[in-house]
């Protein structure tokens, strides 16, 4: 594989400078526009994106969800679900980045072979960023009435954290 890609990256790059050429579009200058966009997308993400990483750092140091739902934690026991996954599995509609922090906090503490790694990993699979597809998708096309979308994103979402939880203790 590594092969391969060594030799069709730069015939990737020779056609797209030769259809540029054909097309009559000045390569250089293109490529120095894409780049420039791209830093100022750069610079803008990357704010909000340390802010979120220190939120959710603070918002696990602080142990809150084991506060909150520590009289929950015999039942969890008895079922096999770690508490250190329900930050995952509660944030997981709202922003697929904080996730990624929470998840990668988990690798971090336990690895990504272990139980609660795979199950980490599972969840990231089986659910979806429900908010920010309906923002995103319904605000692009301005619908404002989005009816049932919502009540069933987030089914979906439980459903797949309850199949994580199942198929992370049949296989795991």
């Amino acid at each position: 594989m590594n092969k391969i890609s060594i030799i069709i990256i730069p015939f990737i790059v020779m056609f797209i400078v030769i259809y540029g050429y054909k097309k009559k579009v000045n390569i250089y200058d293109s490529f120095l526009n894409g780049a420039k966009e791209g830093l100022i997308s750069t610079f803008n993400i990357f704010p909000p994106l340390i802010a979120m990483v220190f939120a959710i750092n603070i918002f696990l140091k602080s142990n809150f969800i084991e506060f909150a739902l520590g009289f929950l934690n015999p039942i969890f026991k008895n079922l096999n679900i770690p508490l250190d996954i329900l930050p995952m599995a509660l944030l997981r509609p709202i922003s697929g980045s904080s996730t990624l922090v929470i998840m990668n906090n988990i690798f971090l503490e336990f690895g990504p072979d272990s139980y609660i790694g795979r199950l980490a990993s599972i969840i990231q699979g089986c659910t979806d960023t429900t908010f920010y597809v309906m923002s995103l998708y319904f605000g692009s096309v301005k619908i404002l009435k989005t009816r049932y979308a919502l009540k069933v994103g987030l089914f979906a979402d439980f459903c797949g954290i309850v199949a994580s939880f199942i198929i992370a203790n049949l296989l795991f």
